[in-house]
């Protein structure tokens, strides 16, 4: 199976680069048959590194040992099921799980390509199979999953035990799609620009394609926090961590991305800030897969020291540099077809939000390599913390909260003040009646009064929206007011998915700001018996049950949980320790519910027979899991295919062009 898989890993880098040049001469030199013969090549890369990556799994589930790869992340004592999770803890692991998901999105975005960008289309194919042939060479002469040991060891090393639970099949897999997948839209823009096509072309195809990479990337950071606040034991979900902000900032890009793409393919607008828009986005990717391959930047996330830090340097700089200069040629007939109308209209909204999007993620990405800077100029590493994140980027998401309140209200062009005014007039009220209220019951932080009365006024100008479209519809068709609601989100899909997503936003700002200002914690020691008061609640320690295994050794403790005195439930947070890495990793017990969360975790046993525990109450972050689903519902609304109805009226005469039956017609490409 590792000759196997490392022979198809050879045949696929031989097939992109075949693919990606052929794309390029055959389109250059108007072959036709070269180009049709380079997209075959991506069909078939996609199959044979299917094959590579199954040979891959069958070696883990096999406990191939001879393979270093293998030795390295996984031993007998490793369940099964922890198999996937194996595959890609290292880096030349995931460098394949990269490699495999960059083809088959490549396959279906050239299989699915629209109409509109065929005459462009080769030069798109041709920029996606130079990434790919990049990721396959460097697994081919650097990384490569299949290089064998001079020996069999008995047993491997093991997996990281931090790797060990549910999130790990997931979010990893997850965000590092989403964050390949912003090729596939840059390539699109690429495709267009090289094929002179700078119109809205290639609009549709980058559009659906950056919702996706988008939807990947949310999904991958929350099930991330969702990980971070369940097993590392602090009790929190994000820590501004250089590898979390490498994951955060293309978000961020493709966030401003994909608001402005529907500027262009509405009302013609921001041709060219579109380029922009996703050129950062992709070098802000790239950025991301560098920090995680042995980045400069120490991380608890990264996959520590290697060897490949310098070429995804190289490959972020020129991933930067050409698709500028690129651009930079473009520029002379890159011009919009309308101009920017007025300030108070929906194109102006977005394009402020797109200016506070960036700002947020340039400010994150100044704090992540400012250590890098302070070492090379002061030769003192100079680390930036939380503070200075929450200080900075607060304000400005605050900011954002706002206007992504306002925005879908304008309407497109021009709105007038007596429009405006309407429009803002029932949110508005709603937002300062809840900051009141929540002012009165003892909510006094003015950032957390602003944060709720913005999530208020985004949510009541939704339900407005909603409203008012479903109340029209119940009237002019009769339908009742569930099938009109229904109807009238398949009408506009797009629009109402976006505020579906909008939703989840709001859920997680929720989440975010409850747990950040009015969380409570207590770090204590307690004896068997022993009690400890927070908030509302009273903890007893029962007891702890010590469980050996082959590779760690488990403490699984009871408390018991009263509220007025009487016994609620019982948690039973774990620890366990790992010799082999010297490392504990903990399962937090969690009573969840929408107003707030009991977290109980162990944070050492003592030889006394005691037990460390980190106790907090952290209000609201229930929503911040919740808004996971409500983001997807809200994407694939966004996503799913409206229904286009044409009348072909019945000819009066016969149509001599037109194929009478049993005849064969024109053919169609």
């Amino acid at each position: 199976m590792a000759d196997l898989g490392a022979i198809t890993l050879w045949i696929a880098l031989a097939l992109s680069s075949y693919s990606a040049l052929g794309s390029f001469v055959g389109q250059a030199r108007g072959s036709v048959e070269l180009v049709i013969s380079s997209r075959r090549a991506v069909y078939l890369t996609m199959l044979v590194l299917l094959v590579s990556t199954l040979s891959l799994v069958t070696l883990f589930i096999n406990r191939d040992f001879e393979v270093a790869y293998v030795a390295g992340h996984s031993d007998l004592a490793m369940p099964d099921r922890f198999t996937w999770v194996a595959f890609y803890a290292g880096n030349e692991g995931s460098l394949l799980y990269i490699a495999f998901s960059l083809a088959t999105m490549t396959a279906l975005a050239i299989w699915r390509a629209p109409s509109s960008v065929r005459d462009t289309l080769p030069y798109t194919t041709g920029v996606l199979m130079l990434v790919l042939a990049f990721f396959l060479a460097v697994m081919g002469f650097m990384a490569n999953p299949f290089d064998k040991l001079p020996f069999v060891p008995p047993d491997g090393d093991g997996i990281n035990p931090l790797l060990t639970h549910f999130g790990m099949f997931i979010h990893p897999p997850i965000l590092m799609s989403g964050l390949i997948c912003a090729s596939v839209p840059f390539a699109f823009a690429m495709g267009s620009l090289l094929g002179g096509k700078t119109g809205d072309e290639w609009v549709d195809a980058g559009r659906m394609w950056g919702i996706i990479a988008w939807a990947l990337l949310a999904c991958g950071l929350l099930l991330g926090s969702w990980w971070a606040y369940t097993i590392l034991g602090w009790g929190g979900f994000w820590f501004w961590d250089p590898v979390e902000n490498a994951g955060l900032m293309p978000w961020l890009g493709l966030t401003a991305f994909i608001h402005s793409i529907m500027v262009q393919k509405r009302r013609g607008m921001f041709r060219m800030w579109n380029i922009v828009l996703i050129n950062v986005s992709f070098g802000l990717a790239l950025y991301g897969m560098f920090m995680n391959r042995g980045g400069p930047v120490p991380s608890v996330h990264s996959f520590g020291a290697s060897s490949l830090g310098w070429v995804f340097l190289l490959f972020l700089a020129v991933g930067v540099l050409i698709p500028f200069a690129i651009f930079i040629w473009r520029f002379p007939i890159l011009k919009s077809t309308q101009t920017l109308d007025s300030m108070l209209s929906r194109e102006a909204a977005f394009l402020v939000n797109n200016l506070l999007l960036l700002g947020i993620a340039f400010v994150t990405l100044w704090g992540s390599v400012y250590p890098l800077i302070s070492r090379l100029i002061a030769e003192e590493e100079i680390t930036i913390a939380r503070p200075f994140y929450d200080q900075v980027n607060g304000p400005l998401f605050l900011a954002l909260l706002l206007l992504m309140g306002i925005g879908p209200l304008l309407p497109w062009r021009r709105a007038t003040s007596a429009s405006l005014r309407r429009a803002l007039l029932a949110p508005g009220f709603v937002a300062l009646g809840a900051g009141a209220a929540l002012f009165v019951l003892g909510v006094h932080k003015p950032y957390a009064l602003i944060g709720f009365a913005l999530g208020a006024f985004v949510t009541t100008g939704i339900f407005i929206e909603w409203g008012r479209g479903t109340i029209s519809r119940h009237r002019s068709s009769g339908d009742t007011y569930p099938i009109a609601f229904l109807r009238l989100l398949a009408a506009n899909r797009p629009r109402y998915g976006g505020y579906i997503v909008h939703l989840a936003v709001v859920m997680v700002s929720l989440g975010v700001v409850g747990t950040s200002f009015f969380n409570e914690q207590r770090d204590v020691v307690l004896g068997l018996g022993e009690t400890v008061r927070i908030n509302d609640y009273e903890l007893r320690y029962m007891g702890t049950v010590e469980d050996a295994k082959s590779n760690r050794t488990e403490f699984r403790s009871t408390v018991e949980v009263y509220r007025d005195g009487q016994l609620s439930y019982t948690l039973e947070p774990q620890r366990a320790f790992y010799p082999d890495f010297n490392m504990a990793s903990t399962r937090a017990a969690i009573r969840s519910t929408p107003v707030e969360d009991l977290f109980v975790v162990p944070s050492e046993n003592l030889p006394d027979g005691s037990v460390g525990f980190r106790i907090l109450v952290n209000p609201l972050i229930w929503w911040m899991w919740v808004a996971g689903p409500v983001l997807i519902l809200g994407t694939l609304v966004s996503l799913w295919p409206q229904q286009v109805r044409t009348t072909v009226p019945a000819p009066s005469r016969i149509d001599r062009s037109l194929p009478t039956p049993g005849s064969r017609g024109p053919e169609t490409v």
